[in-house]
């Protein structure tokens, strides 16, 4: 069995956006369900700690961390048109930062792998702008620390968030030492992850977007993995691999419209550790963004850990009378960006 990690920290319950979507009670359903199953126990428990400013702005400028911190010392209420806080905003969203960070420590002391079950999101997260109920960009920090403090040469993130992550994508997008790999719905919010988005300069094809349609379900997400995912990402040849786990795709989450299962999320972790197996010593760590249906999620989050940790698990998930979409459309989408990165990766 591997030894997998649990990142999380009661304070991250205290994030308050209001009547929001993004709420406490979707990590709460989480920690519940992995007590209920008596999975919490087989995990390896992290402690959390809050980033400091120094790295948190190794993505985000100075002046944007401080406006985040001002926000949240002013009472908190709406910092964005889609995004609001509470008082306890910037202190939690630190500690957010700090999960993604400990759980790569933890995984550099000797755990195969670890999931950072931490909020507020990041994805939407640029270096001077906070949206899509994120303000710092956790997955992308983690990948900068990873540099900085490891001298990781070749990291992958992997985003299956249904949104597209526009601000990991900005981050990354001239650099070829990360490849940003996203699977999203389109057309969505926030509108951007196009396919003929590859990055630019010396970071043109280190950025794959695969595009699909609403209603796709777990064949079509295999699709895209087993073309895309893992030719790719062998010939990238990773020695560290991030998932931005956004488990909003699943066919219960009335924020998305897509059809995966959370068995489907635990066989896409499945073929994420395979690559992570061959080239980085399996290092996985996933981090917690969107998923706004509390038991979907749960669910999904347990089938997750199970594939990471070789858990025999049954999730408790009803997928009677689902119908799974044809997955023509995607087979097309697939084709098509295949034919836009076969320019950068001999094995497509």
């Amino acid at each position: 069995m591997k030894q997998v990690g649990l990142v999380y920290h009661p304070d991250y319950l205290y994030h308050d956006p209001g009547e929001h979507p993004e709420n406490a009670a979707r990590l709460q359903r989480v920690l519940d369900l992995l007590e209920e199953m008596g999975t919490k126990q087989r995990l390896v428990q992290v402690k959390p700690r809050q980033a400091t400013v120094t790295e948190i702005a190794y993505v985000h400028r100075l002046a944007y961390i401080e406006e985040v911190k001002r926000f949240a010392e002013g009472g908190g209420g709406h910092f964005s048109i889609d995004t609001s806080g509470s008082p306890q905003t910037y202190d939690v969203a630190r500690l957010a930062v700090g999960g993604a960070l400990s759980g790569l420590d933890a995984i550099m002391m000797g755990l195969d792998s670890a999931f950072a079950l931490v909020r507020p999101p990041g994805h939407h997260a640029f270096p001077g702008e906070g949206m899509g109920f994120c303000f710092f960009n956790n997955v992308a920090v983690a990948a900068r620390y990873a540099q900085r403090r490891y001298s990781f040469e070749r990291i992958l993130i992997v985003d299956w968030d249904v949104h597209h992550g526009n601000g990991t994508e900005t981050i990354f997008y001239g650099d070829p030492n990360v490849l940003y790999f996203s699977v999203h719905q389109s057309p969505f919010y926030p509108g951007t992850g196009h396919i003929d988005d590859v990055g630019w300069g010396e970071g043109q094809g280190f950025n794959v977007n695969v595009p699909l349609p609403a209603g796709q379900g777990d064949a079509a997400y295999r699709h895209v993995f087993q073309e895309i995912l893992l030719p790719v990402g062998r010939e990238f040849q990773p020695d560290l691999v991030l998932i931005s786990a956004g488990q909003d795709s699943h066919f219960a989450d009335y924020l998305g419209g897509m059809q995966v299962t959370a068995a489907g999320f635990g066989e896409l972790a499945g073929m994420v550790r395979q690559v992570a197996d061959e080239f980085a010593g399996g290092r996985v760590l996933a981090v917690l963004e969107g998923g706004y249906s509390p038991p979907a999620m749960a669910a999904s989050v347990l089938s997750i850990l199970s594939r990471l940790g070789d858990l025999d698990l049954k999730i408790p998930e009803d997928t009677s009378g689902l119908q799974e979409s044809p997955d023509e459309l995607a087979r097309r989408r697939v084709a098509e960006v295949k034919a836009v990165q076969r320019h950068f990766w001999k094995n497509l």
